[in-house]
């Protein structure tokens, strides 16, 4: 009978063990609770250079990453016929933006929409959508990525999931990503929490300009 008990608790104790295991290395180690806090970690350590692709902003115009050499870029990635998170996403941008010092703002950061569904958002159903978030379309653009490889492989290196649906609607993930003066990602912000994107993001700004 001891016997028997003994063994009983050896087996729970192994159970408890891998149990254990595999959440911490399926947590990466206890620091991603969520598939999303684990995208975020990857990215982190990953990050990422912004890929070479063209844009066609609300304007029409059209040019690469490097339209902003030299500058931060605070970015979001949506589509204008949405009707869930987008235009949150969008107001909480703008939130951020008009917190940014103006000193700043143009000069050292710019701030870009990115449509992910380049053939309903033309130039000119961006150039509406802007207008409804305050974008000036100079110092914050709204831009698709008409090339349908190029957009692809800026949502692949970013993480950014898009799933279409039969409707004309897209399941996706949505977040604030800054990308630095050397084209480099380095952080994803929380969306849902704007005025700490802001100060992030003047604390970066404030350490560069005293440099």
């Amino acid at each position: 009978m001891i016997k028997k008990n003994w063994q009983t608790t050896l087996a729970s104790i192994i159970v408890i063990i891998f149990g254990f295991s595999l959440f911490f290395f399926g947590t990466d180690g206890f620091t991603a609770y969520t598939a999303e806090k684990a995208r975020v970690n990857k990215l982190m350590q990953d990050q990422p250079k912004f890929p070479n692709v063209t844009f066609e902003d609300s304007k029409g115009r059209e040019y690469s990453i490097s339209e902003f050499e030299n500058k931060y870029v605070f970015i979001t990635f949506l589509y204008t016929s949405c009707t869930t998170v987008c235009p949150q996403l969008e107001m909480n941008m703008s939130q951020v933006y008009k917190n940014i010092p103006k000193k700043y703002m143009g000069k050292d950061i710019a701030f870009l929409s990115i449509s992910f569904d380049p053939d309903r958002d033309t130039p000119a159903t961006l150039e509406k959508y802007r207008t409804y978030f305050h974008s000036d379309g100079e110092t914050w653009r709204m831009a698709r990525i008409p090339n349908q490889k190029e957009l692809d492989s800026l949502l692949k290196a970013f993480g950014v999931i898009v799933i279409p649906d039969k409707n004309g609607t897209f399941a996706h993930n949505s977040a604030f990503y800054l990308v630095d003066n050397k084209g480099t990602l380095v952080d994803v912000l929380d969306y849902k929490k704007p005025d700490e994107a802001a100060k992030t993001i003047i604390n970066i700004l404030n350490k560069e300009e005293g440099e």
